[in-house]
């Protein structure tokens, strides 16, 4: 009986054991499983557009009007190896219908990998996107998206990021004779490196971000090319107890831009939204960017020359202008004398409306004025009215439109060689398709031998 009873003791030990080797051994396989992720989305957008005045006038000073078809169309292969690699490629073409030379080329081209620990590197042409992206922004309404060549590395964890961006531009065409010339491409630097750091209280309450940026742009002298240097340093904060949203930033310029010239400029923003209702809410909000004194407009068939000893017009560098100076992009896409500039104070006010979830209607007014005096000028540069509707079909096509009228004054037709009734009508319609047409999931298995 005890040899029977140790010989069932012995066998379901064995049991036991072996369901115990089995449980370890798929645990391991499944510690060892790597889920890969395939897709496929595109993106096409459709805008066009009608513009009355805003251009230079003729000889008659009659209002030039221009009707237009814009397009973006792209397509984004993206892939995912767990939790600790990402790639991703979005060949691009962008282009006015009609147009005998497009642009095409690659909006994005990265690889990310990632610890679960929180660190991170990020390698290749990529989107930068950064607090209220009004240094670093995605203007994507340009239909070009600009994008940036760099090496981002960093952390992110426990309510704080820390990214460091590197990046160095080279003209190729003269690496053959050793020069290290850079002629502008992609975008118009040839050395950056920034430091951006962000902190988020619990709940999101409160968060403010500080950014420091040294950037290298290269003089226009082929035989004997120079690097100037210039540096940012700012801070951005967001307060957002409960219906009311707080924001304000204030950022400062310093060294010297592409021609020497030493830089010191500023600017400072403000903006308070509150939400009545989930959906329905209102805001205003005040910026002002600092300008070059003793800024002189040339008379009709005259050159300025006005010496400046420093530059004290505020350059916001790589933003998203088209969302924060009026959506007529009258300001910081364009140069105005000499790349001078008087500065500008932009005070508004609007709204939003989300009678559905799909619909969305917006209205907003602007009050422009530059931020130094001008010779023979007054300040005001005019009032502009935007108001512009969406909606939202099956989560991925959406339809807009818009209607922006402006009043210019003397200074602004004086400033931007507007016809003489200064009136400015832009109305537009645009059509944003983006869909996920394929997406697939698999697993990587690798049993121990």
């Amino acid at each position: 009986m005890k040899e029977i009873k140790s010989s069932t003791f012995r066998i379901k030990s064995c049991k036991v054991f072996l369901v115990i080797i089995t449980m370890l051994t798929t645990f391991s396989i499944r510690a060892q499983e790597v889920n890969n992720e395939f897709s496929i989305d595109t993106k096409l957008l459709t805008r066009g557009e009608l513009r009355v005045g805003g251009f230079n006038p003729d000889n008659e000073d009659r209002k030039r009007i221009a009707h237009f078809i814009l397009g973006q169309y792209r397509i984004n292969l993206g892939y995912k190896r767990s939790h600790w690699f990402e790639l991703r490629l979005s060949p691009q073409m962008s282009c006015v219908w009609g147009q005998s030379s497009v642009s095409l080329g690659l909006a994005e081209a990265w690889a990310s990998f990632r610890s679960k620990q929180g660190i991170f590197a990020k390698i290749g042409r990529q989107v930068l996107e950064y607090d209220d992206e009004r240094i670093l922004g995605y203007d994507d309404w340009t239909m070009t998206a600009p994008t940036h060549d760099v090496l981002k590395f960093g952390y992110e964890g426990f309510g704080n990021k820390i990214h460091i961006l590197l990046a160095y531009n080279q003209d190729p065409d003269n690496m053959d004779i050793g020069s290290t010339f850079y002629s502008g491409g992609l975008q118009p630097y040839k050395t950056m490196q920034t430091l951006w750091y962000h902190y988020d209280t619990p709940k999101n309450i409160f968060g403010f971000s500080l950014i420091g940026m040294n950037i290298g742009m290269q003089s226009a002298n082929d035989k004997h090319p120079k690097d100037y240097h210039q540096q940012l340093f700012g801070t951005y904060m967001k307060l957002r107890p409960s219906i009311v949203t707080l924001e304000g930033a204030f950022y400062y310029q310093m060294g010297k831009e592409e021609h020497g010239i030493p830089l010191d400029a500023f600017m400072g923003s403000v903006k308070l939204k509150v939400t009545l209702k989930e959906n329905y809410d209102l805001y205003a909000g005040y910026d002002y960017l600092s300008g070059d004194k003793y800024f002189a407009v040339p008379g009709q068939g005259m050159i300025g020359l006005v010496q400046h000893k420093k530059l004290q017009g505020f350059c916001p560098l790589f933003g998203s202008h088209h969302e924060f100076y009026g959506a007529m992009d009258f300001f910081y896409l364009d140069s105005y004398v000499s790349n001078f500039t008087p500065g500008l104070q932009n005070l508004f006010a609007g709204g939003s409306l989300n009678p559905y979830k799909t619909l969305r209607i917006d209205a907003c007014y602007h009050f422009f004025a530059t931020a130094t005096k001008l010779e023979n000028l007054k300040k005001t540069l005019g009032h502009d009215i935007e108001l512009s509707i969406s909606y939202t079909f099956d989560n991925f096509v959406k339809l807009g439109a818009g209607y922006t009228f402006m009043y210019g004054t003397e200074t602004m037709k004086t400033l931007q060689k507007l016809s003489q009734s200064r009136t400015l009508h832009w109305g537009w319609i645009m059509l944003s398709v983006t869909p996920t047409i394929f997406t697939t999931q698999w697993n990587d298995k690798k049993k121990n031998k």
